[in-house]
């Protein structure tokens, strides 16, 4: 009997198996751009997840039937998940006892999920961090997550459910103050357990986090209450959580922020009577906002879904082999990608307990750091190369007798440039207590790829690329060199993680190959579909599909070594010169306050040139010394680059700008030197406060200002509108042929558009058909987008428009007298219907006009197109007209109803022939369609 049950599960799960390839094989088809990021199981939604549309599905239910040689119910076309699909073809394909055995699989199944308390496994299914959280409570609710030291030596402990209450509470509460699904909310706390119960509470009210950093000193409030607000402002935070101190001048925050609404401490969300249940998040949905370090003026929030950022969790453990046993040791900051992804989250996900303090305590006594690695017995750990230079000073045999590092198997070193010399001497120095140097790991990454882009297997140790300098400096040519006099080292950080790719291109972006030093450029399933609310700087991110870092790098053996930032790159002379290494050996020098110099250029507008600038903090003050120190320090620099420095600039402590990360802000350095104002101190605290005040007041009298000339257009933009359609009702609906109709929409909507500012430059009209039919298929960006077809077309077309249109009186006349088509977007059945309506309209001679995208957001990026039009075209045998529309969500962004004036361009490309009539010849119409439209629109790709 158990043979005849196990043979009747090995035929169940054979049909389950065939059903999701044949899915997949169709995803591929359909979405071959982004088949790597779909994970295709039996309750990836048909349409959500997987991408297919209502004739997608169809074609699915064919080559189901096809497949296992049956016949579906009708019903199949309703199907939203695979598993209903696979109910349906057990039923076509098997008796009832079959599926009396199939229930008793499933039901062992559950059981065996139940046993599992202890860890084991991952939330490998999850699609969002809720939902990793969720499989945790469900398997050991009790187990120990998170050991946060404050000020005490007793650390406080928290479980998975204690930490989970805590941030319901918090989502009730925030769900209960009018926080709705995909809000942003700022998060100014310190490393404490607040900070975790604030950061998931916002994730479980289905918000966005976006973290930023208290002050450090008042003597920074001014500047960074000015970084913050720009931040704050860009993110379009409702509200910001913090601390009661800061909370009493985080007031001030409104004068730069004006969407803020709240500022609040913990204490004051008070969880409701009455229960608010929080909109839970998809996998597509926004899941933090994190803004690089040091973007001041222009701010930049990298965007990161749940789904990006489990990709890049799931990549970093699998080529880390993390396991439940495995303990991570973190002082990292969790405002900063590596301490909030690499180190929280990604242990959240694996069950790994994570030993956490802050880094202000690590920075005031280093050695902590690794007596709780000791203590903790801790696996994994790791930190930027000024973290292992601190616990390098503070290390003295007395100190370190009895560390036991033996368990620590992942050293990892990254986030600024890798020094070999201080990686060689952290193991050298603490080799006797059991740190092996096999664990040492220097690591890539970058907040745009979440936060890990290339790291090595565990137990490779630290390897050391050393190449000729002078031919690196004039060529770019990364040649092995023995005479360590003539060479220059770089650090490996390893191959890409799984599912990502790399490659280094040239100033035209021509790939070269190994060994060519260039721009790095990198793709994969955790890359940000652009920075919040920025298209200028999410434009400049993609080149051909591959997104820029910024860093400049060679491959060699398909490993990465980094040779610095491309915006800190001099040319002197036809040489590169990377701030960093002059930056490493004057830091060594005597007298120079160790990792505070910063290396730039200043250009000269009248010779073109740059000048190599040399800023060092010192604390010597007697002239004669300072004149000897200058002097050791262009001889330094000479040794290290062959070339002299213009300037050298000897400032006090603390001149030197630096990111929360304690990064060298160079640029912003550069910017304090060209003032004069290097080695200013700051102004008093009270001084700071009341020039806020001011700014504040002024920037209240701008926003008034500003808002009444808003509304001033906002009504006189749509009055435009109203009068314009009453006079197209009045005179061009009543006309008795549609060109005629056409003819006079045409030109009341290019005055519409003229008087409202809005300027359409149109290019490529010589590609509409003029003796034939054909199927124009357009962007869809903007509700704007029919009004600037209408008046950038001048030949008479059809829309489709969706079948809820038909129902409102307000729209049903003017679109049918306009020779609209309605088409229905969720019954299936008559999507199918309407295709053969389009079909015969085609066939009558007619042109088609549709947005294949179906919707809108206001999110930029070029969303996945439906089928149905490409299918129509191939039936018909009629071409495919891609038409790109850009700037148009920039006027009428989303589905809000504020218009702005501006440009919009409509490029109209060369029309495509469909090569056949079936199924395959419309995929190849509608990728060929949708790549030449991407190439036009301007905003890339919309991520999943």
């Amino acid at each position: 009997m158990v043979k005849h049950d196990d043979s009747h599960d090995m035929a169940d799960r054979k049909i389950e198996r065939r059903l999701l390839s044949l899915l997949e094989a169709l995803v591929k088809e359909i979405r071959p751009d982004r088949s790597d990021n779909v994970r295709v199981s039996l309750e990836s939604r048909l349409d959500r997840d997987l991408g297919l549309d209502s004739l997608a599905r169809s074609e699915l239910l064919l080559r189901i039937e096809q497949e296992f040689g049956i016949r579906l119910p009708e019903s199949a076309l309703l199907a939203e998940t695979p598993s209903t699909l696979l109910q349906l073809l057990r039923s076509s394909t098997a008796d009832s006892s079959c599926r009396v055995a199939a229930e008793s699989v499933s039901t062992k199944r559950k059981a065996a999920n139940a046993d599992e308390a202890e860890p084991g496994g991952e939330p490998s299914d999850a699609e969002t961090l809720n939902a990793a959280m969720d499989w945790h409570l469900q398997r050991h609710p009790d187990r120990t997550h998170l050991y946060v030291y404050g000020d005490g030596d007793e650390p406080q402990v928290l479980s998975y459910g204690e930490l989970n209450r805590e941030a319901q509470a918090i989502a009730t509460a925030l769900a209960a103050r009018g926080i709705r699904h995909g809000d942003r909310i700022a998060l100014m706390l310190p490393t404490s357990p607040d900070y975790f119960f604030a950061f998931l509470g916002i994730l479980r009210a289905g918000a966005v986090p976006v973290p930023i950093y208290p002050p450090a000193r008042p003597s920074q409030l001014e500047e960074h209450l000015r970084r913050h607000g720009r931040i704050l402002s860009n993110a379009g935070a409702e509200m910001l959580i913090t601390v009661d101190e800061a909370r009493k001048v985080a007031h001030l925050l409104h004068a730069e922020a004006p969407h803020l609404r709240h500022v609040i401490t913990l204490a004051e969300l008070d969880a409701p009577s009455a229960s608010v249940a929080p909109r839970a998040p998809s996998a597509s949905s926004l899941a933090l906002l994190q803004y690089t370090s040091g973007s001041t003026g222009d701010p930049k929030g990298v965007q990161l879904t749940h789904a990006q950022l489990l990709a890049n969790i799931r990549a970093m453990g699998e080529r880390l082999e993390a396991a439940p046993d495995d303990v991570f040791v973190s002082w990292l900051p969790l405002y900063h990608d590596m301490g909030l992804i690499a180190a929280w989250l990604a242990s959240l996900y694996y069950g790994i307990p994570l030993v956490v303090m802050s880094p202000l305590a690590f920075l005031s006594h280093p050695l902590r750091w690794l007596e709780l690695i000791d203590r903790h017995r801790g696996t994994i750990s790791g930190a930027p190369n000024f973290g292992y230079e601190l616990c390098l000073r503070a290390i003295t045999p007395e100190r370190v007798q009895a560390l036991d590092l033996s368990r620590w198997r992942v050293a990892f070193n990254g986030a600024e440039p890798v020094s070999a010399t201080t990686m060689e001497q952290f193991a050298e120095r603490l080799a006797p207590c059991g740190l092996r140097q096999e664990a040492l790991m220097p690591v890539y990454g970058l907040a745009e790829a979440a936060v890990g882009l290339c790291v090595a297997r565990p137990g490779r140790g630290l390897v050391i690329d050393r190449i000729n300098r002078e031919r690196f400096a004039s060529s770019g040519e990364a040649r092995p060199e023995s005479d360590p006099a003539a060479a220059q080292p770089f650090v490996n950080c390893g191959p890409p993680l799984p599912g990502y790719a790399l490659r280094i291109v040239d100033a035209e972006g021509h790939e070269l190959t190994e060994r060519q030093e260039g721009d790095l450029e990198f793709r994969g399933p955790s890359a940000t579909s652009g920075y919040f609310d920025n298209p200028e700087e999410s434009e400049k991110l993609y080149h051909d599909g591959w997104l820029r870092t910024g860093d400049r790098g060679y491959l060699a053996n398909g490993d990465l070594y980094i040779s610095g930032r491309r915006k800190d790159m001099l040319v002197r002379g036809g040489r590169n010169l990377y701030p960093y290494d002059i930056e490493t050996a004057v830091g060594r020098l005597e007298g120079v306050r160790r990792g505070c110099v910063a290396v730039f250029g200043d250009p000269d507008p009248t010779t073109g040139s740059e000048s190599l600038v040399v800023v060092a903090e010192t604390r010597i003050d007697d002239p004669a010394k300072r004149q000897e120190l200058c002097r050791v320090i262009a001889d330094t620099v000479v040794d290290v680059v062959n070339v002299p420095a213009d300037d050298i600039r000897l400032v006090p402590p603390h001149s030197v700008l630096k990111t929360s990360s304690g990064k060298i802000r160079r640029a912003a350095t550069r910017d304090v030197y060209r003032l004069g104002r290097l080695g200013e101190k700051p102004l008093p605290v009270w001084r700071q406060v009341i020039k806020l005040t001011l700014r504040a007041w002024a920037g209240r009298a701008r926003q008034g200002l500003s808002a009444a000339g808003y509304w001033t257009y906002y009504l006189y933009a749509w009055s435009l509108f109203g009068v314009g359609f009453t006079l197209f009702a009045l005179a061009g609906l009543p006309l008795p042929r549609l060109a005629w109709r056409w003819r006079v929409a045409h030109y009341v909507c290019r005055a519409m558009a003229r008087l409202a500012g809005i300027r359409v430059e149109v290019d490529g009209l010589e590609h509409l058909p003029r003796e034939r039919p054909g199927v124009i298929v357009a962007n869809h960006a903007s509700y704007l987008d029919a009004l600037i077809l209408t008046a950038a077309l001048p030949c008479s077309v059809r829309y489709l428009a969706k079948e809820e249109l038909e129902s409102r009186t307000t729209t049903r006349l003017p679109l049918t007298r306009m020779g609209a088509l309605f088409v229905e977007r969720f019954d299936p059945r008559q999507a199918e219907q309407d295709m053969h309506q389009a079909e015969r309209a085609v066939a009558n001679g007619d042109i088609l006009a549709i947005f294949p995208e179906g919707t809108f957001t206001a999110e930029p990026g070029l969303g996945d197109f439906h089928t149905g039009a490409f299918l129509t075209a191939a039936h018909a045998g009629v071409p495919v007209i891609p038409v790109a529309i850009t700037g148009s969500r920039q006027l009428l962004r989303g589905k809000e109803w504020r218009p702005h004036p501006g440009k919009v361009t409509v490029q109209v490309s060369a029309a495509l022939e469909p090569q056949g009539s079936d199924w395959d010849a419309a995929l190849k119409l509608k990728h060929a369609a949708y790549e030449v439209i991407l190439r036009h629109a301007g905003e890339g790709r919309r991520r999943p």
